[in-house]
């Protein structure tokens, strides 16, 4: 059954175009404007798709990686696994792109997603026969697994929305998919919530996730190639059909030179670099496994509001694009100075070797109160931050084959700064140290991307995409 309509632009074959295959002239030009945004092959539809895809499967995962250790009292295992996890995932992330070009969202969204199953299978196993080989493989086959799925679900989110309102459909996704978190984080609260002095979540709490994310693998085979997808003004996402490895494989490698993602790398590596501080030593470290649930549900929840936040400013607070990138920066940088402010002021009162024996309860008032506005501000700042980053990047060009690449290369990078930060903890590093260390990965990441912004968006909605990655003649000009 044809869910997307047919294609497109109705008619024409394909063809061979600079080593790439392309639809004939005549797809993608669709002679009609269709402002059902609730039509199949809307650009709305499929970004809310990706997002339950993403609900089931990276936001159950998330919810297990938050409350700490993966649910087991020692986080060897689970830091362990996540540096392998992130090690694969810092490859195929940059390789993900090209592979989504190559075998469509199909094959690349459901060979990602069924790894995420694997991995929560893992811990049920942990549970019973409590050694490391099985969790460790399993995150390292998750790695190759998400950065299949997160490359195409880069190029999805940022190429199929108008250009104008970017922010408006990154915010939605972001919702969505971070209630999954919100759920999986209510999973380990309801069914840990009378184990008050429980080391380890129960198997009932893994066998959840493994049923949400078997159902987000099943959704990811409802995602249309960018080809079928129709925005409101009868434009298509890309003419491509079907590119070639050799294509891809050259394109990737340029990615490395292209002074854009250069400007892009110290925000990637800082995006996922905290969750290892926040996860371990601030979540795990203060408070006792039922409240850790809880706490998730509120971190994920508050990711959701910070993303409606910032993509609404992104999209609507100025007529400029330029200006309204300008501005969401500037407000990510003031909040993101105030956040971590508090957790230094929260960290002066623990370090590693003074960790409190007696965990805080969510029933504790307000001793629980201080430390879980920190975390939830923290969930608010990651929502905002990534969200910010991903609205960048969606501005530098509308074309789905370039932004996967440039999806792909964001998540290969912050894959790799995360597998670091996975064994900076797993090797005992002060909380103090890895807290300082965060702070100033994101404070150097805001005027880099304040001139990228400078340099490469443009208020014209055509892309400004140069084939050799280099700075459009106009900017370099205006440097000489």
């Amino acid at each position: 059954m044809d869910l997307g309509g047919g294609d497109a632009g109705g008619g024409g074959g394909a063809k061979e175009e600079n080593g790439k295959i392309t639809e004939s002239s005549q797809v993608g030009e669709v002679s009609a404007k269709n402002n059902n945004r609730f039509r199949y092959n809307s650009p709305f539809v499929q970004v809310g798709l990706i997002g339950l895809v993403c609900f089931c499967c990276p936001g159950m995962f998330n919810a297990l990686s938050g409350m700490g250790g993966g649910g087991q009292v020692d986080p060897k295992a689970s830091n362990n696994a996540l540096t392998a996890l992130y090690t694969t995932f810092a490859i195929f992330g940059v390789l993900g792109g090209g592979i989504y070009n190559i075998l469509g969202p199909h094959l690349t969204l459901f060979a990602g997603c069924s790894t995420y199953v694997l991995y929560a299978g893992s811990f049920l196993y942990y549970n019973h026969h409590p050694e490391q080989g099985f969790v460790v493989a399993a995150g390292g086959i998750l790695g190759v697994g998400a950065g299949l799925l997160w490359a195409a679900q880069g190029a999805i989110m940022t190429s199929y929305p108008p250009h104008d309102r970017k922010g408006t459909y990154i915010s939605m996704f972001w919702s969505i998919f971070n209630m999954g978190g919100v759920i999986g984080g209510l999973i380990p609260f309801a069914s840990n919530y009378h184990r008050t002095k429980a080391a380890s979540v129960n198997d009932g709490t893994y066998i959840g996730f493994m049923v949400f994310m078997s159902i987000g693998a099943v959704l990811s085979l409802a995602i249309l190639h960018p080809s079928r997808v129709v925005r409101d003004d009868g434009s298509t996402c890309t003419n491509i059909k079907y590119s070639k490895p050799a294509t891809e494989a050259v394109e990737i490698l340029k990615l490395f030179l292209n002074w854009k993602m250069l400007l892009i790398v110290p925000a990637a590596w800082a995006s996922n670099f905290f969750y290892s501080y926040q996860f371990n030593n601030v979540n795990g470290a203060l408070f006792n496994l039922r409240t850790r649930g809880l706490n998730n549900v509120f971190y994920w929840g508050a990711q959701m509001i910070g993303s409606i936040f910032i993509g609404y400013l992104m999209d609507f607070s100025f007529k400029s694009r330029r200006k309204r990138g300008l501005f969401g920066i500037a407000v990510v940088g003031v909040l993101g100075t105030a956040i971590w402010g508090g957790g230094l002021a929260k960290q002066l009162d623990y370090r590693r070797d003074s960790v409190p024996d007696d965990k805080l309860d969510f029933k504790d008032g307000t001793d629980f109160a201080g430390p879980f506005v920190l975390y939830f501000c923290y969930g608010l700042l990651d929502a905002m931050f990534q969200s910010m980053v991903y609205w960048v990047i969606g501005a530098l060009a509308d074309d789905s084959e370039i932004l996967s690449r440039y999806a792909g290369f964001y998540k290969g990078v912050q894959s790799a700064g995360a597998a670091i930060s996975w064994q900076v903890d797993e090797h005992k590093a002060p909380f103090m140290n890895q807290l300082v260390a965060n702070w100033l990965l994101c404070t150097i990441s805001y005027p880099l991307l304040a001139l990228l912004i400078i340099m490469a968006v443009k208020d014209d909605p055509e892309s400004e995409e140069s084939p050799d990655g280099k700075p459009p003649k106009s900017v370099l000009s205006a440097f000489h």
